[in-house]
């Protein structure tokens, strides 16, 4: 049987991550439409192919930004989306997160596996040192998520964010590759 190389630049047990590509329109903005009650007031994706179509090209062109596709290994289907902003070399090494799971995965677990697997990613073949997650203090998920994945809160900024028309207060969450490779620590 010959062998195949996987389409994930890296996988866990039920998902894998894969860059953007414009192919995606089509689901993402479906599954982004229907996820419009969870995510509002937080999240505001691309449910349209031209806004799809922009916002993927600053994820794949602009090499600031690195957009991952969270996909459940089952059949493939978009989970949810993971993009690192802000990528900052030299001295720094660093970048910004961003992630929104869709409806139909919320709750199983998805998100944090691809987390999990972005930040190993970021720390190992990205080559970043730390991490940044920045999230309004009321979106407990999100708040859940990122803790879970290891991510210590660092801060508050207050009126950080232009969210849903207003500039809104945000907790700032951070990793180091330190945190995630220690002995002890999160694998």
């Amino acid at each position: 049987m010959p062998h195949h190389a996987s389409r994930y630049l890296a996988e866990g047990l039920r998902v894998g991550i894969r860059h953007f590509t414009y192919e995606d329109a089509a689901e993402f903005t479906a599954r982004a439409r229907e996820s419009k009650d969870l995510h509002h007031p937080w999240l505001f994706p691309p449910d349209t192919t031209p806004a799809y179509t922009a916002y993927a090209g600053r994820l794949i062109e602009d090499h600031s930004k690195a957009g991952f596709l969270v996909c459940e290994k089952s059949d493939g289907a978009i989970g949810g989306f993971i993009n690192v902003n802000n990528i900052v070399e030299g001295g720094f090494q660093s970048g910004t997160l961003g992630y929104g799971a869709f409806a139909h995965a919320a709750g199983r677990g998805l998100m944090r596996e691809g987390l999990e697997l972005v930040v190993r990613y970021a720390f190992g073949p990205m080559r970043l040192h730390r991490l940044e997650i920045n999230v309004q203090p009321l979106n407990a998920a999100s708040i859940a998520l990122a803790r879970s994945c290891g991510f210590r809160l660092e801060g508050f900024s207050p009126r950080m964010l232009f969210v849903d028309g207003d500039w809104r207060d945000h907790e700032r969450w951070a990793i180091t590759a330190e945190m995630v490779t220690e002995p002890g620590r999160r694998r």
